[in-house]
């Protein structure tokens, strides 16, 4: 995708479609930061959204740049809770990193989980050094570290939970 700005016009879409697996793995690929099994993951529930629609409890939102999906989230409440969501993913292409336009989708992600009935938002992400850009954007956007879990991941890779109440 061409170097362009968050300025440029972005248009918005909740609906998935098939071509959105290819642009997902795309996006999520382009980070450099996820392994091949993460991959498959981030396309895996698109699919899981496209067979079983909203009962599949995973909610999307896709922002296009010149009708190419840039960046996206998926999101979804939290089995077995009253107002909780978790966003298990939001992601833009490589080049509009830093651009402003992670905190545009996150924003509006934000609204539409509040729209919904949620109030808390609980975001998870790695310890590891290459993500403290990850854990520097959750905290300017308002989301505070709720809790560390230990070697989660790996040895000496901790899940880090965020929050963020509504």
């Amino acid at each position: 995708m061409p170097r362009s700005n968050v300025s440029d016009p972005i248009t918005w879409r909740e609906e998935p479609h098939a071509s959105d697996m290819k642009r997902v793995r795309e996006i999520v690929v382009s980070s450099g930061f996820f392994s091949n099994a993460e991959v498959e993951v981030a396309v895996e529930l698109v699919q899981e959204r496209l067979n079983k629609g909203i009962e599949s409890g995973y909610y999307f939102l896709f922002a296009e740049k010149d009708r190419i999906v840039a960046g996206y989230s998926c999101f979804g409440p939290i089995p077995c809770t009253e107002e909780s969501y978790d966003i298990y993913w939001i992601a833009a292409q490589e080049e509009l990193r830093r651009s402003g336009l992670g905190a545009k989708i996150l924003n509006r992600v934000e609204n539409r989980i509040k729209a919904i009935g949620g109030r808390r938002i609980y975001v998870e992400t790695s310890s590891r050094e290459q993500y403290k850009p990850t854990r520097s954007f959750y905290s300017r956007c308002g989301y505070h570290k709720e809790a560390t879990l230990k070697d989660f991941y790996s040895p000496g890779d901790d899940k880090i939970i965020f929050l963020r109440v509504l």
